[in-house]
């Protein structure tokens, strides 16, 4: 007996024998039945002496059972068991040849074409009031022909009925498993959409999260190094560097903590929203301010925001974000110049402008252009909007972030 919460192995896994197996079986089966029929005298259909020997039976059973392995194979197996049929209506009709061809007009139903199942409709329909019409062409008393008619139609009308409705059924099921393969498409390519978009916000939160802090540590280092001579600015510099990698340390560590977590807890848990990836707002600003100062940039900060008054989580985020890769730029491609930062909010929008001078291309940085992709990404996911190029003498970032009703 298998462990509960285990699935117990399959012994036995049925095999589908093929078409013409399945036919053969058949056609044994039918002609051992017919042949028990003959021996008993109990096929004839009308009363009455059957003139001719039990072989001539016997061959018309064997021939129409042998027609079984093209009752697939419409319409040449149906129109030759149709050949024996008349044969036998001749002789006189016995009930095995009779039984026999139902499965042709069953098989010749289930099998055709959808034309084909169609016309054996409309074939059966009409056969059995022309049966019922000639019962009462032959017989005196209409009872008697009603009575003989209704006994040759099942004949007639169930193979083609029956075979119509498994027929419908298998391509109702034909169409389900369709709309399945078409559904499990979609889901998994939702799921790779879903995996795509994440890997998307994950390396662009890496990005803020490690490129800023490591650009101003690398900027602050070489300025460490080149003001050796005075022990107090090289402390100040120092300082600094020490600060953006302590912040890049808890910052990676809140990520990766996130992560485990919501790995751990599923997705159900809500630990990925948007506004938890980082703790950072605009009211640790300042931070950003005196790591760019310490570069030996001029920063300049313009603000009528209270960062007090609660913005929106992820309208808070996305602003310093976008601040800090700003600023990062700033620093990177002209070092030692001027910067003047701009928050303001006016009819529900926050505005975040970042301006710094333009330098020669000889004194500029190499760059990705990830940040620029990063910041609009950033403004665009919260409804913003973010332009950036130069103006005037200067090289302007401006995002306008809208600001949940009752926060501007």
């Amino acid at each position: 007996m298998p462990l509960r919460g285990t699935r117990a192995p399959a012994l036995f896994k049925p095999r589908e024998l093929p078409p013409w197996q399945q036919d053969g079986l058949i056609a044994l089966f039918v002609f051992v039945v017919g042949l028990a029929l003959y021996l008993t005298d109990v096929y004839r259909l009308i009363p009455g002496p059957d003139h001719f020997g039990l072989w001539v039976r016997l061959v018309e059973l064997a021939v129409l059972c042998g027609l079984s392995f093209l009752r697939r194979w419409v319409p040449g197996g149906l129109l030759l068991a149709t050949g024996v049929l008349a044969v036998d209506l001749v002789l006189g009709p016995s009930l095995p040849v009779v039984a026999v061809y139902t499965d042709f007009l069953y098989a010749a139903t289930l099998y055709g074409s959808r034309r084909m199942s169609r016309v054996m409709i409309g074939v059966a329909a009409t056969a059995a009031l022309g049966v019922l019409v000639a019962a009462l062409a032959v017989s005196a008393q209409w009872r008697v022909a009603v009575i003989g008619a209704l006994g040759i139609l099942p004949f007639l009308l169930v193979p083609v009925w029956w075979a119509a409705n498994v027929r419908q059924q298998r391509d109702i099921a034909s169409t389900e498993c369709a709309n399945a393969d078409q559904l499990a498409k979609i889901a998994e390519l939702d799921r790779r959409a879903a995996v795509a978009a994440e890997r998307a916000r994950m390396a662009r939160d890496l990005h803020d999260v490690i490129a800023g802090h490591l650009s101003a540590i690398a900027i602050q280092s070489e300025a460490a190094l080149s003001m050796a001579e005075d022990p107090k600015t090289s402390r100040a510099v120092l300082e600094a560097v020490r600060e953006n990698s302590v912040s890049a340390l808890d910052e990676m560590r809140t990520m990766i903590g996130l992560l485990r977590a919501a790995s751990e807890a599923g997705p159900e848990s809500g630990l990925d929203e948007y506004e938890t990836i980082a703790p950072a707002r605009l009211a640790e600003l300042s931070r950003l301010v005196e790591s760019a100062r310490a570069t030996g940039m001029e920063v300049v900060v313009e603000s009528t925001v209270d960062s007090s008054a609660g913005l929106p989580a992820a309208v808070d985020l996305t602003a310093y974000r976008i601040a800090q890769e700003a600023l990062t730029n700033a620093v990177k491609h002209a070092p030692g110049g001027r910067v003047l930062v701009d928050l303001r909010c006016d009819g529900g929008i926050l505005t975040v402008e970042i301006g710094n001078e333009l330098r020669s291309a000889a004194t500029r940085t190499g760059g990705t252009g990830h940040g620029l992709l990063s910041m609009r990404e950033r403004a665009s996911a919260v409804g913003g909007t973010l332009s950036a190029g130069p103006s005037g003498s200067d090289w302007v970032v401006r995002a306008e972030l809208p600001l949940v009703e009752g926060h501007a």
